[in-house]
């Protein structure tokens, strides 16, 4: 078996007492992060490394920053999408073994009305057309992380507030979906069907004690990957730690390949 997870840390030097808690109770085996925002110089490599872990990450001063931590060499390694314009916001890694895997930490857009918006977009389209090439090689992938986008109404708080926000508009979600034609599985949608199940709580309003949460991190299989699937949910107890960060782990866990 092989679990995998995905979590934005908002802050790798901030959450990373949390981050080495929730790895010693999970025991995934491969972690995909988000939102580091340090540079790859001041990555926590040695608490990491002398756990065991084996890394991938593409740092940047201040702002995003993503990171593979896996408990299998990484064989090869990759960086970066078309339309990225140089954050560091993709990291790929192929694991011994053969699964590859990737850290996704999509723009959030802002606004409708911002510059920012357009921005998102490309990234998706970006993130579709290394789908595509990844799909044509006809090996088993899992694209994880903050997509920054709810998919359907069961994945929102309010339906009627959310309706036209960022996050939600019909352009973000058409861009999701067109990630779900090519094949892909949503891993959490394929063993929990209820509603109201989050991955993000905003830290205002008192958002997380009411469940008033979003569902904006995913899994995403390909065909290969999600025929080994066998089991996947949300793990929230991190979001209830002191200082948490607004998003909580998410996982899936798959069979070993015939």
């Amino acid at each position: 078996m092989l679990t995998i997870a995905t979590w934005n840390v908002n802050s790798i030097k901030a959450r990373l007492d949390h981050l080495l808690q929730w790895l010693d109770q999970a025991r995934p085996d491969v972690a995909l992060l988000q939102e580091l925002k340090c540079q790859e110089a001041d990555f926590p490599r040695l608490e990491l490394e002398s756990r065991g872990w084996h890394l991938a990450v593409s740092g940047q001063k201040t702002y995003n920053g993503v990171a593979i931590l896996s408990r299998l060499p990484l064989v090869e390694t990759a960086r970066g999408l078309a339309g990225d314009n140089g954050e560091a916001r993709y990291i790929e890694a192929r694991l011994e073994g053969g699964l590859t895997v990737a850290s996704v930490y999509v723009p959030m857009g802002q606004a409708t009305d911002s510059e920012k918006f357009p921005f998102k977009l490309g990234f998706l389209d970006g993130l579709y057309a290394r789908a595509q090439a990844l799909l044509a090689a006809e090996a088993p992938f899992v694209l994880g992380g903050d997509y920054n986008v709810a998919p359907g109404p069961d994945d929102v708080f309010d339906v009627s507030a959310m309706t036209g926000q960022v996050l939600y508009t019909l352009e973000e979600r058409a861009k999701f979906r067109r990630l779900l034609h090519l094949g892909l599985t949503d891993c959490f949608r394929v063993f929990n069907r209820e509603p109201a199940q989050f991955s993000w709580w905003d830290y205002r309003g008192g958002a997380w004690p009411r469940n008033l949460g979003l569902r904006i991190d995913h899994l995403l299989a390909s065909p290969q990957a999600a025929d080994r699937l066998t089991a996947a949910g949300i793990d929230k107890t991190p979001r209830g730690w002191d200082k948490a960060s607004d998003h909580t782990p998410v996982w899936c866990r798959l069979a070993d390949p015939t």
